[in-house]
């Protein structure tokens, strides 16, 4: 019986999506609700599973094909798991000097997509010599176009015999020059698109501030053993503190947490933070619904749940949909300093930075506070910059006394 592949059903913010990799190909055993074809989104990477045991009859849409929602991708024949198998045992029998042969070309199947064996071939290249960079070490035709320059680029002198001593030549340095084209994933493409968007339709504009950071890291050193073992392991990090200074902040500067719609702006009643995470894919910015209700485990829990999935490629895309403020954490790898971009159609976005001692003037004496840089980049369409100083100062001061965040003062 066959059964027919088809994509997901993609939300109205999904126009379309691209296959991405096939995980098996045609001829291959299936088993129920392993993963067969990856479809990638401008948000997300879907995964599509299968729905019964069988074998992969036949590939309709290959990869990098756009396709739309529901629509055939290939066929899966039910049950046929016992016919993928038998070509491969009479080949030894049938000719014993050429044994060797068929295995190396079936781990080549294995390894190489059709137009990378074909390059590998033409070019006198062994495939298993090339390091897959594909996903499960797949070797792409660009891996085997950089195994082809490197073997142009390779010196000549070794195969030459030892020859009489020459005049002294120039002495130019050889290495490997290789160059590597690979497509922009879709997810980086809308990226760029959404970046270049919200330069070119915003009046952006950034204001910074610096804030001290001892009594919230104090006050993390002082409970946080106590805070993983009350939240069944959930440990106790800075971002909750920053989430929970800013959903305060937004209650004061409504204007901060609202949007641009035509000619009117939107009083969002509630705050939907959005927390910039870092994947292989790029970034990705999940989403923490009416963060102003959540506890700081809860906020913590919630954020430790984004990063793994987003390190699995698991997010969804109503994960990532929405969102009226966003925070992001440029101090994890290092930054003193960035003035971060606008997610449209949000009005700002918060940037954290690395915590550095550094000498402070505190009540006429120079003392070391371990200090942060903060940015707040907005769009001054809808905040004026009064607010959105006043904003930042806001979360200063909720965070160089956290008091504040219990006392909402």
């Amino acid at each position: 019986m066959a059964i027919e592949i088809k994509a997901p059903t993609f939300p109205e913010s999904v126009a379309d999506g691209t296959v991405a990799t096939w995980h098996k190909k045609p001829g291959e055993a299936v088993k129920r609700d392993e993963l067969i074809v990856d479809i990638e989104t401008d948000k997300v990477v879907i995964e599509v599973l299968a729905e019964a045991d069988g074998v992969l009859a036949e590939i309709i849409k290959n990869e990098g094909d756009t396709v739309l929602s529901n629509e055939l991708l290939g066929k899966l024949t039910e049950g046929g798991a016992a016919a993928a198998a038998p070509a491969a045992a009479p080949a030894a029998a049938a000719a014993p000097a050429q044994a060797a042969a068929p295995a190396a070309a079936a781990g080549d199947d294995a390894i190489l997509s059709p137009a990378a064996r074909k390059l590998a071939e033409e070019n006198g290249i062994d495939p298993n010599s090339i390091a897959g960079t594909g996903k499960g070490g797949r070797v792409t035709k660009e891996d085997v176009v950089a195994a082809v320059e490197a073997k142009k680029n390779a010196p000549a002198a070794a195969a030459k015999p030892a020859a009489a001593p020459a005049a002294a030549a120039p002495v130019v340095a050889t290495g490997d020059r290789t160059e590597k084209r690979v497509p922009m994933t879709r997810l980086r493409a809308k990226i760029a698109e959404r970046l270049v968007e919200a330069q070119s339709s915003m009046a952006m504009l950034t204001t910074f501030n610096e804030v001290d950071m001892t009594e919230v890291m104090a006050l993390r050193s002082k409970y946080k053993d106590l805070f993983e073992k009350s939240h069944n392991g959930v440990r106790l990090g800075f971002m909750s503190f920053f989430v929970k200074a800013a959903t305060e902040a937004l209650k004061r500067f409504p204007a901060v947490n609202a949007s641009i719609d035509g000619n009117d702006i939107v009083y969002h009643g509630y705050a939907d933070i959005g927390v910039a995470v870092s994947s292989d894919r790029g970034l990705v910015v999940p989403v923490l619904r009416n963060a102003e209700l959540m506890s700081l485990a809860e906020i913590e829990s919630g954020i430790a749940t984004f990063g793994k999935k987003a390190r699995d490629g698991k997010l969804s895309i109503e994960e990532m949909t929405g969102g009226t403020f966003t925070i992001t954490n440029g101090g994890t790898f290092g930054s003193m300093m960035s003035t971060p971009i606008v997610n449209p159609p949000q009005a700002a976005i918060l940037g954290m930075h690395n915590i550095i001692q550094r000498p402070m003037a505190i009540n006429g004496q120079v003392v070391i506070r371990p200090m942060m840089y903060l940015a707040l980049s907005y769009d001054h369409r809808l905040i004026d910059g009064k607010e959105a100083v006043t904003f930042l100062v806001t979360i200063k001061n909720l965070l160089e006394d956290p008091a504040r965040l219990l006392l909402e003062i």
